[in-house]
């Protein structure tokens, strides 16, 4: 039996668990670049998915994943998926409410492994609620550096849920993605729901909000929306734009092909700086 924690915006704020500051968390920090054994990242990758199966946890930790990698600034290659998120300046965001919660859940299940750096298992963590939820298993390759404190980024640079196109392209084109990948990764908030106290919006995109598919696109194209269902700023946005709505018409009749495209795009949001 699943013990669901609830999730916030995109995707996913559990509202229970210690949200303690982050100075409490003593997480193993690599500063230099390490490869761990395929091995090693195929244990992890199951003991994140066990975590994922039990506490009902998928949403929150690709939000977290998201939050750290989305800093990613291709003009100054600053950002990234380094672990900076674990350092209060970052975490500080107001993007990052909640995301406290989300490392007190991978702590215990990091500690297991130390081999692998923080940044490594923040993303890995983010491919196993992907793959366990339903959704594709992505390839994972380690050797991210994990961050010092003096790598986090200023403020501003994650989405804003309530803005629409031209924030959207702000925001993806600054890391390197096209209005393709940006519809495909939206795609991941059919996992989760948002809290009125974390974003100041309330309810979840799908009715079924731990079950990854294509689902999402499917309520953003209906006429009539499911009555208690959410649609942000930033979905509807998607539909605004002919060369972003083709990709949610195409999504929502192909779910294998919104899967292909989801795990290239997560896999390159996973990956940007890092050289893998």
């Amino acid at each position: 039996r699943i013990r669901v924690v609830r999730a916030g915006s995109l995707p996913g704020t559990p509202q229970v668990a210690s949200s303690k500051p982050l100075s409490s968390f003593p997480f193993k920090s690599i500063l230099a670049r390490m490869t761990a054994s395929q091995e090693t990242i195929n244990n992890a990758r199951a003991a994140l998915g066990k975590l994922v199966q039990e506490k009902g946890c998928a949403p929150i930790l690709v939000r977290l994943a998201w939050h750290d990698a989305g800093t990613y600034d291709k003009n100054s290659n600053t950002g990234g998926p380094n672990g900076s998120i674990k350092f209060n300046p970052e975490m500080s965001h107001g993007a990052n409410n909640g995301l406290t919660i989300a490392m007190n859940l991978i702590k215990p299940v990091h500690e297991q492994f130390a081999d692998i750096g923080l940044a490594d298992f923040i993303q890995l963590a983010g491919y196993a609620a992907v793959e366990y939820t339903g959704g594709p298993k992505i390839e994972f390759k380690s050797g991210r550096k994990d961050a010092a404190e003096a790598d986090c980024t200023p403020d501003g640079r994650l989405p804003d849920a309530k803005k629409g196109v031209s924030h959207l392209e702000d925001i993806f084109y600054r890391m390197g993605f096209n209005d393709q990948e940006i519809v495909a990764l939206s795609g991941a908030h059919t996992l989760g729901r948002a809290h009125k106290d974390r974003s100041g919006f309330e309810g979840a995109w799908t009715v079924e909000p731990l079950k990854f598919d294509n689902s999402y696109f499917v309520e953003l194209l209906k006429k009539e929306p499911t009555e208690g269902l959410l649609q942000l700023p930033s979905d509807k946005a998607l539909l605004e734009k002919p060369e972003m709505r083709k990709w949610v018409e195409t999504y929502a009749q192909d779910q294998a092909k919104f899967f292909e495209d989801y795990a290239a795009a997560h896999k390159k949001l996973s990956e940007l700086g890092t050289g893998l």
